[in-house]
């Protein structure tokens, strides 16, 4: 089964190219790194798998049919989310207010809609911190409670957009631990963006690299290698392995260095 498929996919703004000619397919319960320096397009990929953007060529199926904004079945956890409140919204607020998109405030809870939130606190380990103001949490604990806001939906399909940035080892390393667990008891596609792959290690299943128009997807070792980079980038790059880390040395080429059309 694939839960996203693409052909041929290419984006295009202006003369600046974020993809060419790529295919791919994602299936259910991979947990996949999309990685690349800034400007390469990794955001921009997961806004064409919400529906907003379209690309300029190519053909992209997710869920079985072309991509939409609000689909239900995808949960999103953007690069910047910021909670507007008049009050102190505690984390159980939050997942409350958020359960029903279509309803204001806090609403008056049914039965399932309590024991759905309770479930999703117990699965993403946030019962501590679920009834504690959300402002009065580290950065790692809002994570958690962010990351069970976009299950709120039963989600086939999660994009988290940098979701380690800012966070210390420990919490980088419990977040992801948290991901891969769930992505694999509810047969959950992950995709996430970050610049250090290092973090991600233990639970990767497969990269999809991102730079000059260029993405290629597969295992860490067959992508992450000094030869692959190399062409990317179009500049000598090592990767180094050391003590289960990897090391990317080079000079990275910026986007603007780069002159290519989706027609070429």
């Amino acid at each position: 089964m694939t839960l996203i498929h693409a052909e041929g996919l290419c984006l295009q703004f202006n003369e600046k190219i974020i993809l060419k000619n790529f295919s791919f397919s994602i299936h259910p319960g991979e947990f996949v790194a999309v990685l690349g320096p800034n400007g390469a397009g990794k955001s921009t990929l997961l806004k064409l798998i919400l529906g907003l953007t379209k690309p300029t060529q190519g053909y992209l199926n997710v869920l079985g049919e072309s991509p939409y904004q609000g689909h239900p079945h995808i949960g999103y956890l953007p690069q910047n989310r910021t909670i507007f409140s008049n009050f102190e919204l505690t984390g159980y607020q939050l997942l409350a207010s958020s359960l029903h998109a279509n309803r204001l405030g806090l609403p008056l809870l049914s039965k399932n809609d309590k024991e759905k939130i309770k479930m999703i606190i117990a699965k993403t380990g946030a019962e501590k911190i679920a009834y504690r103001p959300f402002s009065s949490l580290s950065g790692g604990e809002r994570q958690r409670l962010l990351l069970a806001q976009t299950l709120l939906n039963d989600p086939k399909i999660l994009l988290l957009d940098e979701p380690l940035n800012n966070l210390d080892p420990y919490y980088q390393e419990t977040l992801v631990e948290l991901i891969s667990n769930l992505s694999k008891e509810l047969h959950m596609a992950v995709l996430l963006t970050a610049h250090d792959v290092n973090a991600l290690l233990p639970a990767l299943d497969r990269v999809l690299y991102m730079v000059g128009g260029v993405a290629k997807l597969g295992k860490l070792d067959d992508i992450i290698t000094s030869r692959n980079l190399s062409a990317l980038y179009d500049t000598p790059i090592e990767v180094l392995h050391y003590k289960n880390r990897v090391f990317v040395l080079g000079k990275h080429r910026s986007m603007g260095d780069f002159h290519q059309h989706c027609n070429e």
